[in-house]
């Protein structure tokens, strides 16, 4: 019933070097794969499914999947990592801290360490300005140093006293000895720093050189500060730390007296954005968690069920006897639902088609080796010595009947074997059924009262309009082989009745067509729509293939329509004649 067709493939060895085909394995790795994996033989449809699954490690669907679900996450986790414009905004916020301040220590040293008046010239009071400014700045943990107006350096907060220059350092608490090595950083700050000095853009800053004795030449911005004017400055230090550095003027009654430099490193904001790339890189890490779970999770209830799908039609492909079910999973309600519904629809279409197939083949095989057996026999017993003419030219009858009723058979059944395919490529429009059913009647009106001695006649009782969901050149099909039928068992003198009627509320249009013949056996009036079943006079025997009836139901059916038969009786429960009803589809149904 089913059949594996196998595409062979050439031999390697077969492929000549520089021909299209070596061109071709170049170009395309699909085909290299698929010409090396050829072998010398072709591959059955169940060797290359087993080969597809074993060579299909990971789902492709669900890496595509994946993929499109991290890369928002990956991207979040980099910009977590590349934050250069909020350090930069730090760093303007720690310049402006650094400003403020160096403004109010420079107003307190332009008030205090101050020598002379307004109407007198001022000078600087070098070891007052000292003092205040190690009291100011000391306890903030920034370095400051002040020039004098002359460009020399008064004061550094770092130092105790300049005779000696004794720099001020702190020393390792006193819980801890001496000579034990101070502890070691988190792995996490460390990993930190590094992909800080990686990211950051500090390599535009320059270098910073810490002088014994530092002159206003060191500090651009102290130069800038002896003119009146506030300024700042960034400066990479050697450790690969930021410096920081603000220089204000020390004025006394808008008289510039000195420059006051504040600089700090920027730990502060090396530990701020550590947090926040932490903080950051944590969410990162939890969103790709629960992003990798959910497209596992979507992408298993996507290529689970296509999986299933895909070996269900392996299986019915490779069916030979039994039939395997395809899974159902159409409670799913989406799109993969949709596709499991026309899946199994399209195999129950499929098989039965199949065995209508078979059952058709059988049918035929069977209607043409009656003929085919009587037309053999009158042969031989015709080709005989010494047979007289008589019954020779009966046994050529006999030969002309048998080949013109396989000749009507083969017809019929070519008609048949081609009906569905006409039927699904047929145009769908509405039909005039009263304007068929008055060509129908005007034309056998005149063949069945000369060949029948049939009287036809039509009956409209119907409102219109009569236009009806088909095709007219099918209907009138259907029409024709009823009326033949009914006139095959009508006697002569006797009348065939059509009426065209339609059930209420809109229903479907009924047409019946009823003769005055001997009727249909009870038993038969289901089975007379089979193929190939005839039963009919012996004046008609051999004249129909049994063919017309299974063609008009199924017409009918492709339509949406129905045909039945049943008996006429009379008052006593005689059977006075057949009906056969026709239930068409209204065009405004559909």
């Amino acid at each position: 019933m089913a059949s594996d067709t196998d595409t062979a493939t050439p031999e390697p060895g077969n492929i000549p070097t520089g021909s299209f085909t070596t061109t071709l394995k170049r170009l395309l790795p699909r085909f290299r794969r698929r010409v090396s994996r050829g072998g010398a033989r072709a591959e059955s449809p169940s060797l290359l499914r087993r080969r597809r699954s074993q060579s299909r490690r990971y789902s492709p669907l669900t890496r595509r999947i994946l993929l499109l679900n991290i890369v928002p996450v990956a991207l979040l986790a980099l910009g977590a990592v590349y934050l250069s414009d909020y350090e930069d905004e730090l760093i303007e916020t720690e310049l402006a801290s650094l400003t403020v301040q160096g403004e109010m220590v420079a107003a307190g040293i332009g008030e205090i360490a101050v020598i002379g008046g307004e109407t007198t010239v001022n000078r600087m009071d070098a070891d007052a300005a000292r003092q205040l400014l190690t009291r100011l700045v000391r306890p903030t943990g920034v370095r400051a140093r002040l020039f004098g107006e002359t460009g020399d350096l008064l004061g550094e907060s770092a130092l105790l006293s300049e005779a000696g220059r004794i720099h001020v350092a702190p020393l390792p608490p006193l819980e801890m000895p001496a000579e034990a090595p101070p502890p070691r950083r988190r792995m996490g700050e460390e990993i930190g720093d590094w992909i800080t000095r990686q990211l950051s853009h500090t390599n535009h800053y320059p270098q910073y050189v810490d002088r014994p004795v530092p002159t206003v030449r060191d500090f651009p911005e102290a130069a800038s500060a002896l003119r009146g004017f506030n300024a700042s400055a960034v400066r990479l230090m050697p450790d690969g730390r930021l410096l920081l550095s603000v220089a204000v003027p020390v004025l006394r009654y808008k008289q510039v007296l000195g420059a006051l430099i504040l600089t700090r490193d920027n730990r502060a904001i090396s530990a701020s954005l550590r947090e926040v790339r932490y903080d950051m890189l944590t969410i990162a890490v939890c969103a790709l968690g629960i992003t990798v779970l959910l497209s596992l999770y979507l992408a298993g209830t996507i290529t689970q069920p296509i999986v299933r799908l895909a070996r269900a039609a392996d299986e019915v492909r490779l069916a030979r006897e039994n039939r395997p079910e395809i899974p159902n999973l159409g409670k799913r309600g989406d799109e993969i639902g949709d596709l499991n519904d026309a899946l199994r629809s399209m195999t129950d279409a499929l098989w039965q088609r199949l065995n209508a197939i078979e059952s058709f083949a059988a049918d035929v095989a069977h209607e043409l080796k009656n003929p085919l057996t009587s037309l053999r026999s009158a042969i031989e017993v015709a080709a005989r010595p010494g047979l007289d003419a008589d019954r020779r030219e009966k046994l050529m009858a006999i030969v002309i009947d048998d080949i013109n009723r396989l000749n009507r058979l083969i017809s019929d059944i070519s008609d048949a074997s081609r009906l569905d395919a006409e039927l699904m490529r047929g145009e769908v429009k509405p039909v005039d059924l009263k304007s068929l059913l008055d060509d129908m009647v005007n034309h056998y009106a005149l063949s069945a009262a000369s060949k029948a001695g049939v009287e036809v006649e039509l009956r409209i009782s119907a409102n219109p309009p009569f236009a009806a969901h088909g095709h007219d050149g099918r209907y009138g099909q259907v029409v024709r082989n009823v009326i033949d039928n009914a006139l095959s068992f009508s006697p002569r003198g006797t009348r065939l009745v059509i009426e065209l009627t339609r059930e209420p509320r809109n229903g479907p249009f009924v047409i019946t067509i009823d003769d005055e013949g001997p009727g249909i056996p009870e038993d038969n009036l289901e089975s007379i729509f089979r193929r190939f079943y005839s039963e009919r006079p012996a004046e008609h025997f051999g004249q129909n293939s049994g063919l017309g009836l299974s063609i008009c139901r199924q017409i009918m059916e492709t339509y949406g329509g129905m045909i039945t038969a049943s008996n006429r009786r009379s008052a006593d429960n005689r059977v006075i004649g057949a009906r056969f009803t026709l239930r068409i589809p209204a065009s405004d149904q559909k």
